[in-house]
C-alpha cells in the first residue's frame, strides 16, 4: 500500500520544469524555512528548476522531552554513534524515494533531480542517494552527518558513485560539531562517491557564501 506523498511548498519556473531540486529541511522546521532561498540562488532564468520543499511528519522527539515537531527521525541522544535513528531514518528515506520517483513519473528523469538537506534532511540524503536505483544528478548535504556510517559499505549502490555530492558545513556549529560533518565525508569517499567538503565561517545555518557556492554548483551539475 502506498502511502500518500509528502506534502510540499512548490516553487516553479515560469516555463516547464526540466530539473527538480528536493530539497529537505531540518529538525522542528517544515518546507517553508528554506523555500525563500530559491530567489537567493539568482539561478539563470533559462534553467527551468523545480523546487520542492517537503514536510517531514510530525513525531515526539525524545531529546526535547518527547514534544511532538516535524522530524525525519526521532533523535534519542546526541551521541555521536547513535544520534539518529535508523528506523525513522529508513522511514523518511522512503517517503522521500516516493517523491522522486513521482518527480521520474511527471517527466523528469532521475538525472535532472538534485536531493539536497539540510541538518536531519542531510542525513535523509546521505542515507538514501547511495542507496538509490537510479543516477542522480546531484546530492547536497549541508550541516549534517551520517546515520550508522558502518553500514554503507554492505548496502550502498554502485549507481551514484560519480554523482557530485556537495558536503558543507559550519566552522563554529554547535549543533552538528564539524568533526561528524567531516566523518560523513571520509565515510562517502573511502566507499568510493564523489564527494567535496567545504567549510564556512558560520554557526547551524546557512551563509551567503555558502548559497553563491550552491548556486555555481547547481549550474554545474544542471547544465
Amino acid at each position: 500500500m502506498t502511502q500518500p506523498l509528502l506534502p510540499c511548498v512548490e516553487n516553479t519556473p515560469a516555463s516547464t520544469p526540466d530539473a527538480c531540486v528536493i530539497w529537505l529541511h531540518g529538525l522542528g522546521d517544515s518546507g517553508h524555512g528554506f523555500s525563500p532561498i530559491v530567489p537567493e540562488l539568482k539561478l539563470p532564468g533559462s534553467m527551468a528548476v523545480k523546487f520542492l520543499f517537503p514536510h517531514a511528519p510530525e513525531r515526539p522527539v525524545t531529546i526535547n522531552g518527547g514534544m511532538r515537531m516535524r522530524a525525519w527521525y526521532d533523535i534519542k541522544s546526541l551521541d555521536f554513534e547513535s544520534r539518529a535513528d535508523l528506523d525513522g531514518v529508513e522511514e523518511s528515506a522512503a517517503q522521500v524515494e516516493q517523491l522522486i520517483n513521482a518527480q521520474i513519473d511527471s517527466g523528469i528523469p532521475a538525472n535532472r533531480i538534485v536531493l539536497a538537506g539540510f541538518s536531519q534532511g542531510g542525513v535523509i540524503a546521505l542515507h538514501l542517494a547511495p542507496r538509490f536505483n537510479a543516477k542522480l544528478a546531484g546530492v547536497l548535504a549541508l550541516s549534517t552527518y551520517m546515520c550508522e556510517p558502518s553500514l554503507l559499505a554492505n548496502q550502498a549502490n554502485d549507481i551514484n558513485k560519480e554523482t557530485p555530492i556537495m558536503m558543507a558545513h559550519g566552522e563554529q556549529d554547535e549543533v552538528v560539531p564539524v568533526f561528524m560533518g567531516n566523518a560523513a565525508f571520509k565515510t562517502m569517499t573511502e566507499n568510493g562517491f564523489n564527494a567535496t567538503w567545504q567549510t564556512y565561517t558560520m554557526q547551524h545555518n546557512v551563509c551567503m557564501q555558502e548559497l553563491n557556492d550552491i548556486s555555481a554548483w547547481l549550474q554545474s551539475v544542471l547544465s
